[in-house]
């Protein structure tokens, strides 16, 4: 069974997460570990994969959410709808597993002020559109207009602190 969690963007590379992906022409839900093997073979794991200037068009996938956390922080669509990231998968090789990576774009004007890039956001209506490729990456790989999403700071309590680590 799979529960929804907020997205953190500090999670731990390998923490599974429910993805949705086009496979042998099928729409599919699985869960896979959040981190691809390196081209360059390089040990760590590559978690984030900037979209600018490259094309995407295989092995696409969406990776559901609700809100995400950078820092104290946290973001969700102002209309309170689900959303999704864009994301790639790649099958298992050698001794990595099959795993995925999220893309990311420049910031859009309501998370400017937090950070230079952002993971990509796209709303419901977008997702068939990057699943089946309907849109050149650049058209739909951008950020929000301003004022999409609602901005929440968070607090936290010292005791709660000492209890999680």
């Amino acid at each position: 069974m799979t529960s929804a969690t907020v997205f953190q963007s500090d999670a731990p590379l390998d923490e599974r997460r429910v993805i949705i992906r086009r496979h042998d022409g099928d729409v599919e839900m699985v869960e896979l570990p959040w981190g691809l093997r390196p081209r360059d073979g390089d040990a760590h794991a590559v978690n984030v994969v900037r979209s600018e200037g490259r094309t995407f068009p295989t092995h696409r996938c969406l990776v559901p959410a609700s809100e995400f956390r950078h820092q104290s922080f946290s973001f969700s669509l102002a209309n309170g709808d689900w959303f999704y990231f864009a994301g790639i998968w790649r099958p298992a090789i050698e001794d990595w597993p099959e795993a995925y990576a999220i893309l990311t774009i420049e910031a859009n004007a309501d998370l400017a002020p937090f950070h230079d890039r952002q993971l990509a956001v796209l709303t419901r209506d977008q997702r068939l559109a990057w699943l089946d490729g309907l849109l050149p990456e650049d058209e739909i790989l951008r950020p929000l207009p301003a004022g999409t999403f609602r901005v929440k700071r968070h607090s936290i309590d010292p005791v709660q602190a000492t209890l999680t680590v």
